[in-house]
């Protein structure tokens, strides 16, 4: 549509513009310009022989006929741009546009609408579906578009072309974003009268002025239409001639020669014989949809992302199915709510949702897995499709339940016009197989993303652990330096010396200060080097006795000498073994009773040398259902944080230095015994002689 046309409706419908600027609108338009000009220095208007100006031009012709010429010509400018227009009499075709144009304005005035160029403008725009069909199909459409214009034809159409006149020209006009029923009324004027009764004033317009114009056509359909605009048979021999005179002056200023024009034929609409069998032309539109689905689905599967799966999805069909626009509506985590999905420009959905419960249209295509066709004129709409119907700005809309296997996922929801909707219906099985490819993709999405946050979630656990468990290690060290600031508060109080006490606080900060920075890894890195087990459990027992962390009533009795205690593994990794085991120890003795620790040797299990350290205690023992659960981080009936968690902690330290823990317990006490890798095990036991490792 020319913008001048749009700009002239709009500078016409203000009341605070006069000529100045009327004038400096149609002079941007050099075409235009020329024409006001011919026409208000023609004789019908002008008599001297001195040219005028524009703006005087535009005094000379007054408001009404500017509109004619300028709407007119605009549209005629228009139809001239069309593919083959050229090459096809229109002499026909321009009489009935201005005709149809010339009765809608009068009709409009009658009616008292107060939108006369809107009028004017809808009746010369009716027919203009035909010229687009034309320029669509010219082969298909050349003798149909002189065919005389009546249902048979609207019926041809849809048969040969699966469009009529009336929905190409209404798709046109609709691309031209006029804040108006024009297109409506462009749509619906083959429409029967008898549905228009309520309808739109300038819908009744259209459809009388198309009547009017219409040579051969039904009289008893004319009088049918009457009562439309209120106008009986004797008003319609004066709106005739009058649109006769007008017509011909318009025709005249435009330029347009219509002499002849009547006598141009209408044949009625010609059909070509079907050449192609029905069951093979739906097999190859089934084809083609297949075809197309798969390409679709191929386009979903290059997606990265949601998001950009979302993005692919609307996009795709608005192409395939001519959507206006399109919003995704997917299952909460609940399953009690669909939710908007934010994409490209529709931001505000991300807030929307509706209760996935029946009796809502929308629910009710996801809860059935079916197709839905709403319209904004559905008596009993919900709240919710009604701000979807403000949200995409149409008419009509369809909702694509996305399906994917025995699940739903949501729906998508187009916006389209109500003309739309009989062809949109037709592709049904094509838009449900689009559904499923677009929810398939989009489950293969949902689950990585769902993988994600379970991967995150695991990490997130691991670090909890982690955190725990030096939490629980770190208070070992922290009692034993309290303890230690407790016993330099003494020495220095006596001035004793305190070199002793000072080196093992700093070897006990050094070690919270590791463990610590162990949170870092969740998986700590073993360090395989030599460890005397031997000088570990005097390093233990010093601390603890030190500190007067172990009462007077327990006895501690050390066996480490007398066979080689060297292990591979970390020193300190072995010192938190030890003090867990201990200060356990001591805990249950509850103030008296005896501790054991000794070396018992190397062990050969499974071809791997192990030494054998021994840590027990003459306490009541465990009972069976303790003993079951022993190493899980379970809690216990310890008083204190933490508690529960020190024999899980020595079951993953011992497992971290490659060895092995087994405990047992009874009425004479609990015995732990610790199966670490001996010093160089792997070469002692594959340099023995075959015969010594059978003799073992």
């Amino acid at each position: 549509m020319p913008q001048i046309l749009i700009k002239l409706i709009e500078h016409l419908q203000a009341d605070d513009l006069g000529m100045p600027e009327l004038a400096a609108l149609i002079s941007k338009d050099a075409g235009m310009t020329t024409k006001i000009l011919a026409v208000s220095n023609s004789s019908a208007y002008h008599r001297n022989s001195r040219s005028v100006g524009l703006e005087q031009s535009l005094v000379t012709l007054g408001t009404d006929m500017i509109k004619t010429l300028v709407i007119s010509e605009s549209v005629f400018q228009t139809f001239n741009n069309f593919p083959h227009s050229g090459s096809t009499d229109l002499r026909a075709f321009w009489k009935s546009s201005l005709t149809a144009a010339v009765i809608a304005r009068e009709l409009a005035k009658k009616m008292e609408y107060a939108q006369l160029e809107e009028a004017y403008l809808a009746g010369l725009l009716h027919n203009v579906g035909r010229l687009a069909l034309l320029a669509t199909a010219p082969k298909e459409y050349a003798f149909n578009f002189s065919a005389r214009d009546d249902e048979d034809l609207c019926a041809v159409e849809q048969r040969t072309l699966q469009i009529t006149h009336s929905e190409a020209g209404a798709w046109l006009v609709e691309r031209w974003h006029l804040d108006s029923f024009l297109a409506d009324s462009v749509l619906y004027h083959h429409e029967p009268s008898s549905r228009l009764a309520q309808a739109h004033p300038l819908i009744r317009i259209v459809r009388v002025a198309h009547l009017l114009s219409t040579r051969d056509v039904d009289q008893e359909e004319v009088r049918d239409a009457l009562g439309l605009c209120s106008l009986d048979e004797d008003d319609v021999g004066r709106l005739l001639a009058l649109a006769a005179r007008q017509v011909d002056k318009s025709a005249a200023h435009l330029g347009i020669d219509l002499a002849g024009a009547d006598d141009i034929p209408q044949p009625p609409a010609y059909a070509p014989p079907v050449m192609q069998d029905p069951v093979q032309q739906r097999l190859s539109e089934e084809v083609r949809n297949l075809v197309l689905v798969s390409e679709v689905g191929q386009t979903f599967a290059r997606q990265q992302g949601e998001n950009g799966l979302l993005e692919s999805m609307t996009r795709s069909a608005r192409i395939l199915f001519d959507f206006d626009n399109t919003v995704i509506l997917l299952e909460n985590p609940t399953g009690h709510a669909l939710v908007g999905m934010p994409t490209g420009e529709q931001q505000r959905i991300a807030e929307f949702s509706i209760p996935l419960e029946k009796g809502n249209a929308v629910a009710d295509a996801a809860i059935e897995r079916r197709l839905a066709f709403l319209s904004r004129e559905q008596p009993a709409l919900g709240l919710a499709e009604e701000q979807l119907f403000r949200m995409l700005g149409t008419d009509s809309l369809v909702c694509v339940p996305l399906v994917s296997g025995a699940r739903c996922l949501g729906v998508m929801i187009g916006g389209l016009a109500s003309w739309q909707v009989p062809s949109c219906q037709k592709r049904e099985r094509f838009m449900q197989s689009f559904g499923t490819q677009a929810a398939s993709a989009l489950e293969t999405a949902l689950a990585e993303r769902g993988y994600a946050r379970r991967q995150i979630a695991h990490v997130a656990e691991e670090y909890r652990e982690a955190s725990r468990r030096v939490v629980h290690e770190v208070n070992n060290p922290l009692s034993i330096i309290k303890n230690y600031l407790s016993v330099l508060d003494d020495k220095l109080a006596k001035r004793e010396p305190v070199v002793g006490e000072m080196s093992i606080l700093n070897e006990e900060i050094d070690r919270v200060g590791q463990l610590i920075n162990g949170l870092a890894d969740l998986k700590p890195t073993p360090v395989n080097r030599a460890t005397d087990a031997s000088k570990v459990v005097d390093d233990v027992l010093r601390l603890f006795r030190a500190t007067d962390f172990i009462p007077s009533g327990v006895q501690i009795a050390v066996n480490m000498h007398g066979a080689s205690s060297e292990i591979e593994g970390d020193a300190d990794i072995l010192k938190q073994i030890l003090v867990n085991l201990v200060k356990n120890a001591v805990e249950a003795l509850g103030g008296s009773g005896r501790i054991d620790i000794s070396n018992r040797g190397h062990v050969n299990r499974e071809r791997k040398l192990y030494l054998e350290l021994v840590v027990s205690d003459t306490g009541p023992g465990m009972s069976p259902e303790v003993l079951a659960n022993l190493f899980s981080p379970v809690r216990s009936t310890k008083e204190g944080p933490h508690h529960g968690l020190g024999l899980s902690i020595v079951h993953g330290l011992v497992k971290q230095l490659g060895g092995l823990i087994s405990c047992r317990s009874g009425s004479g006490g609990t015995t732990f015994e610790i199966l670490l890798p001996a010093r160089s095990s792997a070469n002692m036991i594959a340099s023995a002689p075959a015969q010594a490792v059978d003799s073992v």
